[in-house]
């Protein structure tokens, strides 16, 4: 079993891909520890209803959730993950980790496995990655230990900055970095 964070931010809109991507992963022994921002625990969308996504989760994981920030800083150490998985990852955190801000569950969780030289893998979906966040997405294609899910514009005439990762390649990035080598292409 490869332990693995799972760490879940709020673009609602891709959790349904995430779920799917969720169960490859447990398929294939992945032991995922769920980890979600504070909007992810919270917040009730037209997509899903947070207990109800929590369910989901904890059925699918066995696990329920980590949803603290105190919760979330053993991980780097207590819970010997080998991965770090942040799907989706949103703009918002995308920033958060270029910068090296925790302020969420999330961000606490990817700084803890980042201090302790294993691999974390963003699963980008962000309507700004290509404008405002473009920054932030350079520095992370540039850090050590930080690999992305291959990723490409998901509506380049309607929304040309947005950016989203081929989910279904969860698992292959997931192996890939755990032998330390981003999966190739990356930008699809």
């Amino acid at each position: 079993m490869i332990k693995t964070g799972l760490a879940v931010t709020g673009s609602f809109c891709t959790f349904g891909s995430i779920l799917s991507a969720v169960d490859d992963l447990v398929v294939h022994g992945f032991d995922l520890t769920p980890i979600f921002s504070f909007n992810v625990a919270k917040l009730d969308t037209r997509f899903f209803k947070a207990a109800d996504f929590e369910e989901i989760i904890r059925q699918k994981t066995g696990k329920l959730p980590i949803k603290t920030i105190t919760g979330a800083e053993p991980i780097g150490t207590s819970a010997g993950l080998e991965l770090m998985l942040v799907a989706p990852c949103t703009g918002n955190t995308l920033a958060k980790i270029a910068h090296g801000i925790t302020d969420t569950p999330v961000t606490m969780a990817v700084k803890a496995q980042l201090r302790n030289d294993r691999p974390v893998v963003l699963s980008i979906s962000s309507n700004d990655a290509l404008g405002a966040n473009a920054k932030n997405l350079g520095l992370l294609l540039n850090t050590r230990n930080v690999y992305f899910v291959p990723f490409s514009q998901d509506a380049p005439t309607t929304k040309s900055n947005s950016l989203i990762a081929d989910t279904s390649r969860i698992r292959e990035t997931c192996e890939a970095a755990l032998r330390g080598k981003q999966l190739q292409p990356v930008m699809l």
